[in-house]
């Protein structure tokens, strides 16, 4: 069990599979799993995977499989799979391809065992968050009680997450000769405007997530050296929390700033789950531990209940020499069992 899904991850590795370039790690998942007996059924780049138990409810365990491209300077082949008596070095290893074999692992050994709903869903775009992945299949998958999604979290339990905000924001002045002194300088206007929000303090924040942050990110201004800009752009990360939906965040920024914002998007909410839902319950007596997590993953995209828990570290993904511990693997099959056994003793997650 444990040897295959390291044999089996060490392959993906090998297998280039960056965002929107995912096929070949889809084949090679999807015969997989059909080499095993069961039916998977291909969306895209998502492989999904079912049970087709009619139980008291129905659990999704979502994690991905495509990739960043690899940053900075590596001492091996980041495609090589190099793999050691402790250790899988490899692009993806991490993030998330240990979750990708130890949940697929899971679903292969217990899948017949739990009275309930069993979805495996493996999908493509999440380092992205892009519409072909998670986002694409959740109407085909139908209605969902509980997600478990794969991302490296040393296998303790995210309960929160924050939400995302990328926003254009344009401060707009009037052009004018720079030796004449003519013209409203927006580069001025866009400065007061980041001062502002450099300082900037949300009233609510959040018990397990803390504050909404904000940073800004990118600016650009200027056509030649002697031209006073009519326009200045510049980028803001606003990285939300469960006390604000992200429209909230965002109208309060604009009541800050002169400067005009655009939010490319609104759909990355922030994400969480009661403390007393079974599966947190079920984690705490496995002696895992609570936090809230300040990485994006899938969850912004689930329109339903939730929790993040993954082998590997957060700190190691999309860095040089990022690498996944044997030991990591075998702990994330063993816990993702016990924890998807012990649901079956309850009647419903509501």
């Amino acid at each position: 069990m444990f040897s295959e899904a390291t044999l089996l991850l060490q392959r993906l590795v090998e297998t280039p599979s960056f965002s929107k370039e995912e096929n070949e790690t889809a084949d090679i998942l999807f015969a997989y799993l059909s080499a095993k007996g069961f039916e998977p059924a291909r969306y895209g780049n998502n492989v999904v995977v079912s049970n087709d138990k009619k139980g008291p409810f129905t659990v999704l365990l979502n994690t991905h499989h495509d990739t960043v491209k690899p940053n900075g300077k590596w001492e091996v082949d980041p495609f090589e799979g190099k793999l050691t008596n402790t250790m899988l070095i490899g692009l993806g290893s991490n993030d998330a391809g240990a979750s990708v074999v130890s949940m697929l692992q899971t679903f292969l050994d217990i899948a017949n065992e739990v009275p309930y709903k069993l979805i495996l869903a493996l999908t493509a775009e999440e380092e992205i968050s892009g519409q072909n992945g998670i986002a694409s299949i959740i109407p085909i998958i139908g209605n969902i009680d509980l997600s478990i999604v794969g991302e490296p979290t040393q296998m303790n339990m995210a309960i929160a997450e924050k939400g995302l905000v990328v926003i254009d924001a344009t401060a707009r002045g009037k052009s004018g000769h720079a030796a004449r002194k003519e013209g409203i300088n927006s580069i001025y206007l866009a400065l007061e405007d980041i001062q502002k929000l450099q300082h900037y303090k949300f009233i609510k924040e959040s018990p397990m997530l803390g504050e909404v942050n904000v940073a800004v990110t990118q600016i650009e201004a200027g056509t030649q050296h002697n031209v006073v800009p009519g326009q200045c752009k510049f980028v803001i990360d606003l990285r939300t929390t469960e006390a604000y939906t992200n429209e909230e965040a965002v109208q309060e920024l604009q009541h800050v700033c002169t400067s005009e914002l655009r939010p490319r998007s609104l759909r990355l909410q922030s994400s969480g789950i009661s403390k007393t839902h079974p599966i947190v319950q079920e984690g705490n007596k496995l002696g895992m531990t609570s936090y809230g997590s300040p990485t994006l993953s899938d969850q912004a995209l689930m329109p339903f209940t939730s929790i993040k828990i993954g082998p590997g570290d957060s700190a190691r993904s999309h860095t040089p020499n990022e690498f996944i511990l044997l030991s990591e693997i075998e702990d994330g099959i063993e816990k993702y069992k016990q924890l998807l056994k012990a649901l079956g003793n309850y009647e419903t997650l509501g």
